[in-house]
Parts: structure tokens; C-alpha cells; sequence
């Protein structure tokens, strides 16, 4: 009895499951904990043992003007994301279900699309003689042509038109989950759209908002090739600078604590979801 009872406790523990995770945890460690903990090695060794990368980083007026740009320019294209892309998830959850998947398809199709290849889009139509300018002139709404290239402005129309479908997925699932009978209720108590709106309807689809929103920032915090194509040198954020210590100025000191210090701030924003926006949270 004692033999068989061991036996099927082996097998319990062999049937537990945790086998199945090993690869994955070894991908996990090798590919990317190891990574950074390297990366973290580097910055208080590289080129002398002390934390004066980060002292240089953070002291700069120069590195904190970057630092700047990346904060407001992943601000603002997620306030303009989250903006546009929440009445148009509303309308994709309540529209026929066979307009809502051909909407879908065609924002899906745009994600899959080649990302230099969009930029490079937005770059024609946004330069000087570009179809906007031309367009806007010739309605007699501008009299002369505007700067949208080269600067903060054409950034962040190109990278708001990028990050719109990360906003628009998210909202569309948190708000078919919504059951309609709770704003029927609402509108029966006598609450009206606006107030159904406000009260009902968008504090039950914050979760997905949060979803969103923090996608939308911490990636526009990572961003390389939009900002670099239309930003230009003098607009860097701080995904060029990383690539421009190590390629350009064989600093990985100073490259890795660039990238420490971003990765920081996305763990934390990380950490303020999860702590205040989590759905599945015990309430």
C-alpha cells in the first residue's frame, strides 16, 4: 500500500505540469533576463565601476530634452489614440456583425502592413509639397505651407495613426462583454445618453481603456523608426539614443542605462495596471 501510494504520488508530481513550462523558462532566462542583466552590468561597469552613467544621463540638460520629447510625444499620441480609437471601437461592437468584420479586417490588414513602408506613406503626404498641404491650400484654409515633417507634429500623427488599431482591439472585446440591459436600465431610470455614457458605459470599459492606453504609451516609449524618419536628428527620443550610443559612439555604458532607464519606466507603468486597472483584481 505505502509503495502503490508513493507510486501515485511520483506520477502526480511527474503529471503536475511543470515540466511542460521548462522550455519556456529557459527562453524566458536566456533570451531575456540574461540579456538585461548584462545590459545592467555594463552601465555601472563600462567605462569605469560607479553609477556616473546614469549621474551623466540624468544631469544633462541635452539627455533630459530627449527624455522630454519621449515623455510628451507618448503622452499626447496616446491621449489622441485612446480619443479617436474609443468611438470607433463603440461603433465596431454595435454595428451588424457583418460590416463590424469587414472594419475589422481592413484595421487588422493596416497592422499587418510594412511599417517603413507606412512611414515612408506619411512622409510623402505630410512634406511640404505633399497631398495635406496642397489639400489645405487649395480649400483656402492655410496660406502657406506647414512644417509636418522633420518635427515633434509629423511624429506624432504618424505614430498615432500606428498605434490606433492597439487602442481599438482591446475596447471592442471589453465592450461587447458590456450587457446592454445595463444601460437600458439606465435610460429606463430616467438617465439620459450623456449620463449613460458617463456613468455607466465608460466606467465598465476603463479596464479596456487602461489596456490600451498603457500598450499605446510604453510602446510609443520604444519606438524607433517613425520618430528617426519623421523627427529627424534634432527631435531624437530615447529609442534613437540607445542605438546611437552603442553604433555610432561605442558607449554601452551609457547605451545600457538609457535602455535600463526606459525598461524601468515601462515595468512601472506596468505595475500601476496591474495594481489599479487589473479587471480580475479582488475588489
Amino acid at each position: 500500500m505505502a509503495l502503490s501510494a508513493t507510486a501515485s504520488t511520483g506520477s502526480g508530481t511527474k503529471d503536475s505540469g511543470f515540466g511542460y513550462l521548462v522550455p519556456a523558462l529557459l527562453l524566458v532566462a536566456i533570451f531575456f533576463i540574461l540579456p538585461v542583466l548584462m545590459l545592467l552590468l555594463r552601465s555601472v561597469l563600462e567605462p569605469e565601476p560607479g553609477l556616473q552613467n546614469y549621474v551623466t544621463l540624468l544631469g544633462s540638460t541635452t539627455y533630459l530634452r530627449i527624455f522630454l520629447n519621449t515623455f510628451v510625444v507618448a503622452g499626447v499620441v496616446t491621449i489622441i489614440a485612446t480619443v479617436v480609437g474609443y468611438p470607433v471601437a463603440w461603433l465596431l461592437a454595435i454595428m451588424p456583425e457583418r460590416w463590424s468584420r469587414l472594419i475589422l479586417a481592413i484595421i487588422i490588414l493596416s497592422m499587418w502592413t510594412n511599417l517603413l513602408a507606412r512611414t515612408y506613406a506619411w512622409m510623402v503626404l505630410l512634406q511640404r509639397t505633399g497631398l495635406i498641404n496642397k489639400t489645405l491650400i487649395g480649400l483656402g484654409i492655410i496660406d502657406t505651407l506647414l512644417p509636418l515633417v522633420n518635427n515633434l507634429v509629423g511624429v506624432t500623427i504618424g505614430m498615432t495613426y500606428i498605434m490606433l488599431p492597439f487602442v481599438i482591439l482591446p475596447l471592442i472585446g471589453v465592450i461587447r462583454a458590456i450587457d446592454p440591459a445595463i444601460l437600458r436600465a439606465a435610460a429606463l431610470c430616467g438617465a439620459t445618453r450623456l449620463q449613460c455614457f458617463l456613468r455607466v458605459l465608460l466606467p465598465l470599459s476603463l479596464p479596456g481603456i487602461a489596456s490600451g492606453a498603457l500598450m499605446v504609451f510604453v510602446m510609443s516609449l520604444g519606438y524607433f523608426v517613425t520618430p528617426a524618419l519623421l523627427g529627424g536628428t534634432s527631435n531624437m527620443m530615447l529609442a534613437e539614443l540607445v542605438p546611437q550610443f552603442v553604433q555610432s559612439l561605442v558607449n554601452w555604458g551609457m547605451g545600457g542605462a538609457a535602455a535600463l532607464v526606459l525598461l524601468v519606466v515601462t515595468l512601472a507603468l506596468y505595475a500601476v495596471q496591474l495594481k489599479y486597472f487589473n479587471p480580475n483584481r479582488a475588489r
